[in-house]
C-alpha cells in the first residue's frame, strides 16, 4: 500500500497537465484496454486464468463500473483542482470506506481508528480550502474537488466489495476481470469521445500519461490494492491513501510545478499522522 499510494499520486500531477487536451472517458478506456492488457499477461505467465474466474461476472460489471465512476471523474475534477487539493479529497476514502466495511463485512473500528480517521478527514479539509479559514467556513469548495468527490465515494465502496465479491480468485486474476469490465463500460459509453479525439495530434506528454495511468496507476495498483484487501481491515488499506497529498507535492516539486502555500503543510502534517495511527492499530480486523 505504501507503493500504491506513491503511484496513485504520480496520476494526480501528470493527470493535471493533460486533463484539459483529452476528454476523460477516451482517455481512461485507452488507459482500462491497456492495462487489462498487461494483468491478462501477468495472470496467464503466472497463475494462470482458472475457468471459475468467469462465474459471475456480474461482480466484475459492478466493480469495473465503480472504478470507471472514480477514475473519468478524477480527471473531470483535475480540470479546474489543483492535484494537491484533488490528492487530499481522496484521502477521505478511508473514512468513507471504513462506513461501508462496517455495513457489508461487519468490520468495526477502535476508539483509536474512529480517531485517526477524523484527525485524517480535518486534514483533508484544511488542504482542499487551501488553509484558508474563510473559505473552510462558507464551505466554499471548488468544482472540481466537488465532481472528484463523487468519484470518491464510488472507490469507497469498491474496497470492501472487493472482500465481499471474491470468491477465491488471486489477486492478479480478480483484477484482470474489474479492468475488463471496466474497459468495456468505456468502450461503450466513450464510443463518441473516442471517434472524435484526434489522437495522432495528441502532445507527447499526453500519451505519456496514458502510459503512465495505465500500466502504473492502474495495472499495478489494482493488483497491490486486491492484495492487500484482502489482507487487512478496508478502512486499513485506504488510510495509505493519506500519505498521497505528500507524493503530490513530491511530484509536483519534480515536474516543477507550483507548489501549495506553505500553510497547507499543516493539512499534510495531520493526515501523515493520521496514517501512523492507523498503522498502529491492530485492533480492527
Amino acid at each position: 500500500m505504501l507503493a500504491f499510494s506513491a503511484l496513485v499520486a504520480g496520476s494526480f500531477s501528470l493527470g493535471g497537465l493533460v486533463a484539459n487536451d483529452i476528454a476523460p472517458l477516451a482517455l481512461n478506456a485507452v488507459r482500462f484496454v491497456i492495462a487489462a492488457a498487461v494483468v491478462g499477461a501477468v495472470a496467464l505467465l503466472s497463475t494462470g486464468i482458472p475457468r471459475r474466474t468467469f462465474d459471475a461476472p456480474w461482480r466484475y460489471v459492478l466493480l469495473g463500473g465503480l472504478f470507471v465512476i472514480y477514475f473519468v471523474l478524477m480527471f473531470e475534477g483535475l480540470k479546474t483542482s489543483p492535484p494537491v487539493s484533488s490528492a487530499a479529497v481522496f484521502t477521505l476514502v478511508p473514512a468513507m470506506s471504513g462506513v461501508v466495511a462496517w455495513y457489508l463485512l461487519g468490520q468495526r473500528s477502535s476508539a483509536r481508528m474512529m480517531l485517526a480517521l477524523a484527525i485524517g478527514g480535518a486534514g483533508a479539509l484544511w488542504v482542499i480550502f487551501r488553509a484558508d479559514i474563510a473559505a473552510l467556513l462558507a464551505f466554499d469548495i471548488g468544482r472540481g474537488e466537488a465532481v472528484f468527490f463523487f468519484g470518491c465515494v464510488a472507490h469507497a465502496v469498491y474496497t470492501p466489495l472487493v472482500r465481499r465479491l471474491n470468491r477465491g480468485e488471486s489477486a492478479v486474476v480478480f483484477s484482470f476481470g474489474v479492468l475488463v469490465a471496466g474497459a468495456l463500460w468505456l468502450l461503450v459509453l466513450g464510443a463518441r469521445d473516442i471517434a472524435t479525439t484526434h489522437w495522432s495530434a495528441l502532445r507527447p506528454l499526453v500519451w505519456i500519461t496514458i502510459l503512465y495511468v495505465a500500466v502504473f496507476a492502474s495495472a499495478i495498483t489494482f493488483v497491490l490494492v486486491q492484495f492487500a484487501t484482502l489482507r487487512l481491515p478496508s478502512a486499513k488499506v485506504m488510510a495509505y491513501t493519506y500519505l498521497v497529498p505528500s507524493w503530490v507535492i513530491g511530484w509536483e516539486a519534480a515536474l516543477g510545478n507550483p507548489l501549495p502555500p506553505a500553510m497547507v503543510g499543516l493539512g499534510i502534517a495531520l493526515t501523515v499522522l493520521a496514517l501512523a495511527m492507523l498503522l498502529r492499530d491492530d485492533e480492527a480486523r
